[in-house]
């Protein structure tokens, strides 16, 4: 049944059943000790009725015997004057030996004397004895010895709250529980409400607004995110709703925030894809049109028309398998298909093998290959045959854009934990516009001739490769040509 209810109407119940709860403890113990005080002041304001009685009236003959005959008259007498009391004559083992109760009042004929003998030591009251009127109960009262010649004969017993006294006090108790009852009820009801207008206005409003924000996700979820995600975070407040609310809103930033992401990725893949359509159909265009050429006029060409074709038809399938190599290596490294096979080995070492493969263009071109090793460097842990391809690509790079009688350096060194590769040359460098999306996908809005000096995928390959390892690439600022720097972590 609690399921049905609000959270501000469970938190009203609640605070209703504890207030409840507060005012009934608080009834109970109020009356506990306003009936303690009452009995207290009694016993010490009458205290020593028993005694003057003693010392005014005879309460044993001549020979230290209780007259009952003679002393009921004075038992009565006393009553009539204060009938709130009841008098007893006590022996000193608890037997009852003088009474003026009417007849069948008397429930027992035996009284434990122990508190009599804690009232005479001056205990602190209240000290409640036997009430010989009642079976079970006990009562307030005052008693004194009764003595003869330094005996001890009994004791006068006075019961200072009796059936009387009772009877009255029990009508207004009654009238003082329901008049308590009462006034704890409207004040538990008063209360009650305005617990439930301050739960919901400091907790339930604040849920049912962030409630209202989040169930809003289902309905148009982007939308929703990103106007959550709009809204600012108060710092201020140290309550669970708002330290709520703002998780809820950091959340929405962050997944408003990928989702751009995502956008964004989604609308370079397409880019990417358009654009490799469109470097994929160039040369295969013109690699079908000589086919096709030579096969409608393969009769009329001469043997060098026949070589030239077959020549420029091979370049251009050479550019489509290339290119086709390119797109399988870089899916394979963006999704996870390779990975590094690592191994201790020099970079130097790594850095003159790959250079000797050049050594032949660089003649033919006349481009002067500097290599700069400095003394021993450590060896690092990574994958040789990728390595390997990231300076090959660097320096294939910089040999077709050195011109001829130009030059290529390529150093090595140690950095903190780090060892840097630079791969420069003197070209004609890199066209600034082309900088900010070097290491990005090629998009489909750049022209022809930037995507050609972008060097193709090599480039992508060489970023994807390095951050496989832990390492990473970037262009640095030269006053001719380009000038490459990447890192691997030893």
């Amino acid at each position: 049944m609690m399921r049905r209810f609000s959270l501000s109407q469970r938190l009203t119940l609640l605070f209703i059943l504890l207030l409840m709860l507060c005012a009934t403890v608080a009834c109970v113990v109020q009356m506990y000790t306003s009936m303690q005080y009452g009995n207290a002041m009694v016993q010490r304001l009458s205290g020593g009725l028993a005694q003057q009685i003693v010392q005014r009236e005879p309460i044993l003959d001549a020979q230290g015997q209780v007259d009952r005959s003679a002393l009921k008259p004075l038992l009565d007498r006393l009553m009539t004057f204060n009938p709130s009391v009841e008098l007893y004559v006590i022996s000193p083992d608890g037997e009852l030996l003088a009474d003026a109760a009417p007849p069948g009042h008397i429930q027992r004929q035996k009284i434990d004397i122990t508190p009599l003998q804690t009232f005479l030591s001056g205990a602190a009251m209240p000290v409640y004895g036997d009430d010989p009127r009642s079976a079970g109960k006990q009562k307030v009262f005052s008693v004194t010895p009764l003595r003869q010649d330094g005996e001890l004969k009994g004791y006068l017993y006075i019961i200072l709250q009796g059936e009387e006294s009772n009877a009255l006090a029990d009508m207004a108790w009654h009238k003082a529980l329901w008049s308590t009852a009462l006034w704890s009820l409207l004040l538990v009801a008063l209360f009650g409400l305005l617990a439930g207008l301050l739960v919901w206005y400091w907790v339930t409003r604040p849920v049912k607004r962030l409630t209202a924000d989040v169930t809003g996700l289902e309905q148009d979820s982007i939308s929703a995110i990103k106007h959550l995600a709009a809204q600012t975070t108060d710092l201020t407040s140290g309550d669970e709703v708002t330290l709520l609310r703002n998780t809820f809103i950091e959340l929405a930033r962050k997944i408003a925030v990928q989702w751009d992401q995502l956008a964004d990725s989604d609308r370079q893949r397409r880019e990417f894809i358009a654009t490799i359509s469109h470097d994929l159909r160039t040369p295969l265009t013109s690699l079908l049109g000589y086919l096709e050429t030579l096969s409608l006029k393969s009769a009329t060409l001469t043997p060098q028309e026949h070589q030239q074709y077959l020549a420029t038809a091979l370049r251009q399938g050479q550019k489509v398998r290339h290119l086709s190599q390119q797109l399988f290596e870089l899916a394979r490294l963006e999704y996870g298909g390779i990975k590094p096979q690592r191994e201790r080995f020099a970079m130097g070492e790594l850095i003159s093998d790959v250079a000797q493969k050049f050594e032949l263009t660089a003649r033919t071109r006349e481009v002067n290959l500097h290599i700069d090793l400095p003394g021993p460097l450590p060896l690092v842990n990574a994958d040789v045959s990728m390595i390997e391809r990231v300076v090959t690509n660097l320096l294939d790079n910089a040999m077709r854009h050195t011109p001829t009688g130009g030059e290529i350096r390529l150093a090595v060194w140690q950095e903190n934990e780090q060892l840097q590769v630079e791969v420069a040359d003197n070209g004609s460098g890199v066209d600034a516009s082309l900088r900010d999306e070097l290491f990005q996908r090629p998009s489909a809005l750049n022209s022809q001739a930037s995507r050609e000096n972008r060097g193709g995928l090599g480039l992508l390959i060489v970023k994807r490769m390095l951050e496989l390892h832990g390492g990473g690439i970037r262009l640095m600022d030269s006053v001719s040509g380009a000038r490459f720097r990447f890192f691997v972590p030893l």
